[in-house]
């Protein structure tokens, strides 16, 4: 099971990414390898992970594999074999964001997907957002793994071949 940031999906489209021609390509087969296998991927029951991912993607499936792999999750949402749904519980407290986190620098736009990871145990795919690297440390500490698909694009200062 997998926890895709949205950036993947983005990174996967080839539109509005500064992501180069090898990260979009990595992107592009995980995201087809997750639909054609109909890999379970996880999301939140809130429906605050589809809500961000609505905001760069279409429903519809076309034209690109981010927006496949979008459907996917929204025509499969309610099929436990497919998708799992994990509850977390929002908060105003502006530390953590989520009852399921400790205070913490994330992003507040990040919490949500860092939440799902600890409540379900998934590891979270990252293409393109930095914040993933910049705050592993205190990320691992809270027993979340990451995996930085675009090295590259991802972590700053540190030339990462492709």
């Amino acid at each position: 099971m997998s926890i895709i940031e949205t950036n993947v999906a983005i990174a996967a489209n080839g539109r509005h990414t500064h992501a180069c021609f090898e990260c979009q390509l990595a992107c592009v087969e995980l995201l087809e390898g997750l639909v054609s296998r109909k890999r379970r991927i996880t999301i939140d029951s809130n429906g605050l992970m589809l809500d961000e991912y609505a905001k760069y993607l279409y429903h519809s499936g076309q034209p690109d594999v981010g927006d496949e792999f979008f459907k996917y999750l929204h025509d499969n949402q309610y099929i436990d074999e497919r998708v799992q749904r994990v509850s977390i519980n929002q908060n105003s407290d502006e530390k953590t964001g989520f009852d399921e986190l400790p205070p913490n620098s994330m992003d507040p736009s990040d919490r949500k997907f860092l939440a799902v990871a600890i409540v379900s145990g998934e590891i979270i795919y990252n293409a393109l957002d930095s914040d993933w690297h910049e705050h592993i440390e205190e990320i691992e500490a809270m027993g979340v793994a990451i995996v930085q698909i675009c090295p590259q694009h991802a972590i700053k200062n540190r030339q990462v071949k492709a």
